[in-house]
This record gives C-alpha cells, sequence and structure tokens, in this order.
C-alpha cells in the first residue's frame, strides 16, 4: 500500500477542483489521495499483512464507486483548524464538516487527545468512515527545537540535517501526524523575502542536497515505519524569487537563469523520494503557478 503511494507525487490545486473534477486526471488524483488518507490513518487495520497492488486497486475502485461528487471534493478539503491557528476542531463546524465527508485532513492541530477524537469523529461518524490526514509545517522541529532552516543550512553538515528531519519525523507521528509540508527548497537572493529564514539560501547545490537529506530524514528507508511521516517539496517552483522581494509577487526570468539558478533543488528532493509537492503561490510569466500546465505538467 505505502509502496505503491511512493510511486505517486500530490499535487493539490484546489482552484480547478470544480471544472476538473470529472476528468481523468482529476479521477486519478482522487483515487490517490483516498488512498493516501486511509494509508496514513489507518495503514496497521486496512493493510494487515500486505495487499498486493491488485488488491488496492479493487478496493479504491469500489470505495471511489460508493462517494458522491461532494465526498470526492471533500477528499481535497485541508482546513486549517486546531491550536495555532482557529481553536479545537469540536469548536467549529469543522466537525460537522467531517461527518458529511467534506473534509480530507485536517492542518495545524496538535496534541494527540486532540487529534485521536477528531479522528473518531471521522472513522465513526461519517457515511464512509475514511479516515483523516493530519498535517502541520513541522519546519524545524515539532517538540524539539532545531536552528531554523536558514541556520541549518550554515552548517553545511547533511548528516545533522537528516537526524534533525529524524527527530522531527518521531516526535509528530508519535502525536498522529503525518504529513509535514517541508522542506522548503526555494532559491531566494533578496534579503527582503520574508521567507527567506525557511529556506536554505542561495545556493543551488547546497539546497539540493539540505533537501535530500530532509526528505530522507522525514521518510527513512519505508513509510510504513510508523515514526516515518510524508514530506512535501515547497514551493514549486521559483516562490524565493518574486519581484522586488514581495511574497505572492510575480517571478519574471529567463529560462536559462531558471533551470540553472532555481531549479536544481526541487528535482533533487523529488528524485530523493518526497512523497507530496507543494505548488508555490507565486505567477510565473503571468501565469499562476497553480493553473500553470507547462510547469505542472510538462516540467515536473
Amino acid at each position: 500500500m505505502r509502496e505503491k503511494l511512493n510511486r505517486h507525487h500530490l499535487i493539490i490545486d484546489y482552484s480547478t477542483i470544480i471544472n476538473t473534477i470529472k476528468s481523468r486526471t482529476m479521477r486519478k488524483l482522487l483515487a490517490t489521495l483516498c488512498c493516501s488518507s486511509l494509508l496514513f490513518s489507518c495503514s496497521n487495520v486496512q493493510n494487515k499483512g500486505g495487499s498486493s497492488d491488485a488488491e488496492m486497486d479493487r478496493f479504491i475502485n469500489d470505495l471511489m464507486s460508493k462517494m458522491t461528487l461532494e465526498e470526492k471534493i471533500g477528499q481535497l478539503n485541508l482546513p486549517s483548524s486546531g491550536d495555532i491557528t482557529t481553536g479545537q476542531a469540536k469548536s467549529s463546524n469543522i466537525a460537522e464538516k467531517i461527518k458529511l465527508g467534506q473534509v480530507g485532513g485536517l492542518f495545524n492541530i496538535k496534541g494527540v487527545d486532540k487529534i485521536r477524537d477528531v479522528q473518531r469523529v471521522a472513522v465513526e461518524e461519517s457515511r464512509l468512515g475514511i479516515p483523516l490526514i493530519f498535517a502541520m509545517d513541522v519546519i524545524h522541529g515539532y517538540e524539539t527545537a532545531f536552528p531554523i532552516p536558514l541556520g541549518l543550512s550554515c552548517t553545511w553538515n547533511m548528516d545533522a540535517i537528516k537526524k534533525s528531519a529524524q527527530v522531527a519525523a518521531q516526535e509528530s507521528t508519535a502525536d498522529g501526524i503525518s504529513l509535514t509540508f517541508s522542506p522548503m527548497v526555494d532559491i531566494c537572493r533578496d534579503p527582503r523575502w520574508g521567507r527567506i529564514s525557511e529556506g536554505n539560501g542561495e545556493d543551488p547545490y547546497l539546497a539540493a542536497k539540505i533537501g535530500e537529506a530532509m526528505v530522507k530524514g522525514y521518510q527513512g528507508e519505508d513509510l510504513s515505519d510508523s515514526t516515518t511521516m510524508m514530506s512535501c517539496v515547497k514551493h514549486f517552483a521559483l516562490y524565493g524569487a518574486p519581484d522586488a522581494g514581495r511574497d505572492y509577487n510575480t517571478v519574471d526570468m529567463s529560462r536559462a537563469r531558471m533551470f540553472n539558478e532555481y531549479m536544481y533543488p526541487y528535482q533533487a528532493a523529488i528524485e530523493a523520494g518526497a512523497g507530496s509537492i507543494m505548488t508555490s503561490f507565486n505567477e510565473i510569466d503571468g501565469v499562476p503557478a497553480t493553473a500553470n500546465k507547462w510547469l505542472l505538467q510538462d516540467i515536473l
């Protein structure tokens, strides 16, 4: 089950869900997301003894045939609802949406008791009982705090950087969090950019090596290990090169500079086995990255 998921790179583009929900591409994405939801939250229940690819295909196809269009769209919904943002999920309308199958995962809810409580709602009170994915921006440690990524990059110590990701994964998964939005491998050469501290600086080779180390630290050798978590490479692409360093601003550069100076870290992290990829929030040559066919289908 996990081996099959590892051959997919998940890209979630909420802006085009409605227009593309009936397309072949979206059907494949929905199947992958449903598989990942079941995978991370109840692998021991659904996959005791291991399942073949054919068995998993039958399971997913059967589940998909039972889902309404609204439930399929719901699997793509990852709202922020937790201690870090808007209070506990039960104190909002999130719990009701979970019961209706309108939520596929939660972002930034922390604590094993809270996570277990919300998961119970998904498994026991929703129509299909599909477990939630729990994700968090585990950037430089979960309980144990490590230096910020820009600080870690100054060490040039890949073993130590990999170890920091391993520790973060062990602590996060103990609470039930199975997806981290890290590493950020965006190259930035303008200190005015507000998120420069979350990256690895301006050198593409260094950023590539750190991306590889972080992915391997989070994911280990086998994601079926309960102490590992899926990594998410971000932000694809060129997020650290906006005009005037203004976040979310447009990016305008030559193809030669793009591939020579910015793209290698994404490639290296993906080739290291990263299970998911986050699109960037900027425009590239006037086209938003989240809706950029050339970027997401041809290049990626």
